[in-house]
């Protein structure tokens, strides 16, 4: 009799745990585990270190899925390198040459090459570079932005991965006396970032074709960037997708000034007061050449 009044039936047992998920799932992903990282600094990151760790994480997530086919800071150097190529080659090329036949059909051939190679990378370059001119611009626009999230798929209604970093503060922009210094912060900071995302097993699993790389903001319901970004309100994942979640955060409180339009801090704005912007540009990424594993 006792047993029976402290135990549960079945019937009872699932309800509770039906009801017990329904709970989880309106509370959105408040659940997952989320990865902190704090900053060597007892300052804070201002918008050109957050935007520079930010990058960095973009670089690893299309080099890591594959969607790129060297790391960015590489594929940035060979673009501008063809670029150069290019016009040096085409300035050679109005010159009388003199040359031999064969030196000439070699010039005419590296040109091809050069403008063939700058056609397929033209269209990626011009895309990462909007999606980081968007970035760069919703930091300027939103001190309080502080929470984002990038999505590799199809589309948003059909997510492969998801990555939400958010930081726990902003700081005022740094002096040119601090240069230096911070250019160490955020260089250290980026590189335990990228070994920490690879340590939670990031980008490690097969390819699968081309993707795009999607953007997502939480700001102020004012913000005014119509050319970068639209609301995305009720933006929710995809029950299939558990996202990696990185917080980035102050070993110690972060010291605000009276300079409102430069110190800022978590408590600026209730959560409610945020909502989701998506970013108008993608980056589509390139099809793989490298075989996959057998």
């Amino acid at each position: 009799m006792g047993g029976n009044q402290i135990g549960s039936s079945p019937m009872e047992s699932t309800g509770r745990s039906r009801k017990r998920g329904k709970e989880e799932e309106g509370k959105g992903e408040s659940k997952l585990e989320v990865t902190e990282i704090g900053i060597p600094s007892k300052e804070g990151l201002d918008k050109a270190e957050m935007y520079h760790v930010v990058k960095e994480i973009i670089g690893f997530i299309l080099h890591m899925h594959q969607q790129i086919p060297s790391i960015l800071q590489r594929l940035e150097d060979e673009f501008d390198n063809l670029r150069k190529e290019r016009e040096c080659l085409e300035e050679t090329n109005l010159q009388p040459m003199n040359s031999k036949s064969s030196t000439q059909r070699m010039h005419k051939y590296r040109i091809r090459e050069v403008k063939q190679r700058l056609r397929r990378l033209d269209k990626l370059m011009t895309s990462i570079s909007n999606f980081l001119l968007s970035f760069s611009l919703v930091l300027d626009e939103t001190p309080n932005a502080q929470e984002f999230i990038l999505i590799i798929g199809a589309s948003l209604a059909r997510p492969l991965h998801a990555y939400e970093i958010s930081f726990s503060c902003r700081r005022r922009n740094s002096k040119n006396c601090e240069q230096n210094i911070r250019r160490k912060v955020k260089e250290t900071l980026s590189r335990k970032v990228i070994r920490t995302l690879m340590s939670m097993g990031a980008g490690g699993v097969s390819y699968t074709g081309p993707a795009k790389l999607f953007l997502l903001v939480k700001a102020p319901g004012t913000l005014n960037l119509p050319l970068h970004f639209f609301p995305k309100r009720d933006f929710r994942y995809s029950k299939k997708v558990i996202p990696l979640r990185l917080h980035i955060k102050c070993k110690a409180p972060v010291r605000i000034t009276n300079d409102s339009d430069h110190a800022h801090s978590t408590c600026d704005l209730s959560s409610s007061d945020l909502i989701w912007y998506q970013c108008r540009h993608t980056i589509k990424g390139l099809p793989s050449t490298i075989p996959l594993p057998e």
